[in-house]
């Protein structure tokens, strides 16, 4: 019997210290992680890392996270994404939840929360 992996999981944010705020949270809780700066490099990378799970920021230069969005789930439409935003706005939240994220978590975020959202869309089929 295979030992299962540690989930793997693409964090797609402008803010180098979001990201590493992010990373630190997830790998201390038994996530595997890999960082993209914008959404122009999650895309690039999107194929050749698989992840698991990603998680997005939506205000991002190049190309902002609602626009990544759509663009990875026409790659790949079962793609997990979860957005982690500071832009929480209702009509923001419906924008990603219709272009296919999973959730949406608000920043600044509670640690507990975001472990237990993402451990909850990684368990749903």
């Amino acid at each position: 019997m295979f030992a299962k992996h540690d989930p793997k999981v693409l964090i797609v944010d402008d803010s180098e210290v979001m990201r590493k705020l992010l990373g630190s949270l997830l790998k201390n809780n038994g996530f595997e992680v890999v960082e993209a700066k914008n959404g122009r490099d999650a895309i690039n990378i999107f194929w050749d890392v698989k992840p698991d799970l990603i998680t997005m920021d939506i205000t991002m230069p190049e190309m902002d996270g609602i626009t990544t969005l759509k663009e990875i789930m026409k790659l790949d439409p079962h793609a997990r994404i979860v957005m982690i935003s500071a832009v929480g706005t209702v009509d923001r939240v419906k924008d990603a939840i219709y272009a296919g994220a999973k959730s949406f978590v608000v920043k600044p975020y509670e640690a507990n929360k975001v472990i237990a959202t993402l451990r909850a869309v990684l368990e749903k089929k």
